[in-house]
């Protein structure tokens, strides 16, 4: 069940107050987790009760995705402005330094974090900005192509394809190696998150010029990447462990590029093994 949570940001337009959703459950250090663009916090579900049993764990609805509303009038969704937004909510939510676990664009919003020691930890999966132009093109082809037919699809469509394993195939595979593992409910959620995202468009437009090129340094940093991902191709993990060279990069086999459903033991241990 989500709760909400307000706090002030300073913008060029003077104090703007921020409002986002979040799910919190479980005891032991804290733990943050991003999700990726078009996503919601429920793309943390497969693993949550596993880290919950280790860490007190708070799942996000980043500003313009989920029940979050979208950034007030005056501030950007671009890193520069979602790094404090996120330093903020951790002070309205009484945690300092948390360990943080994001994927895709989540991933690059706790290296970013992690770069700023806003957090003790970072795990990172599938992270963007890693990637050349030519493959960020293409992603934000995908990722737009994927907005456009969530958009169009009726929900009666949506609702019927989800019901059957190769619906769930045609409606998620770009981001699940295996969709029918997905449960149609889940399926139907994330389709109308995406459909109703109203961070998309500028938060898609501020990755325009994103490139990840600093080190993590004196942190425990693990990105992992999806031997399947569609999406962020897999040899960007090689480059971004040449740009965190004391990176721990995993390889999670048979995942696609949000693994945390595909393979939920394996990224779980990844995320607790990286933030004891």
């Amino acid at each position: 069940m989500a709760t909400t949570v307000s706090f002030a940001v300073d913008s060029p337009a003077g104090r703007r107050t921020v409002e986002m959703a979040y799910e919190r459950i479980g005891s032991g250090e804290p733990l943050v987790l991003l999700h990726g663009i078009g996503h919601h916090r429920q793309a943390w579900d497969p693993v949550l009760r596993i880290l919950a049993a280790e860490r007190d764990v708070i799942a996000v609805d980043l500003p313009g995705f989920g029940a979050s509303p979208a950034l007030p009038h005056g501030l950007a969704h671009d890193l520069r402005t979602m790094v404090p937004v996120l330093g903020s909510l951790f002070d309205a939510l009484g945690v300092e330094r948390p360990h943080v676990a994001g994927n895709s664009l989540g991933g690059l919003l706790a290296l970013e974090l992690g770069r700023e020691k806003l957090v003790r930890s970072v795990t990172a999966l599938s992270p963007a900005g890693f990637w050349t132009q030519s493959e960020r093109r293409y992603a934000f082809g995908v990722l737009q192509a994927m907005r456009v037919a969530a958009r169009s699809m009726p929900m009666p469509l949506i609702e019927r394809l989800s019901k059957s394993s190769p619906g769930r195939t045609v409606l998620t595979s770009t981001i699940y190696a295996r969709p029918g593992r997905r449960s149609p409910d889940a399926v139907v959620s994330e389709t109308v998150a995406l459909r109703e995202a109203t961070g998309f468009r500028q938060t898609l437009e501020a990755g325009l010029t994103v490139a990840f090129t600093d080190d993590v340094p004196d942190l425990p940093v693990s990105i992992a990447w999806g031997t399947k991902d569609r999406l962020l191709l897999p040899r960007q993990g090689v480059r971004a462990k040449h740009v965190i060279p004391g990176a721990r990069l995993v390889r999670l086999p048979g995942c696609g590029h949000v693994p945390m459903n595909d393979d939920p033991a394996a990224v779980a241990r990844v995320v607790l093994d990286t933030s004891r």
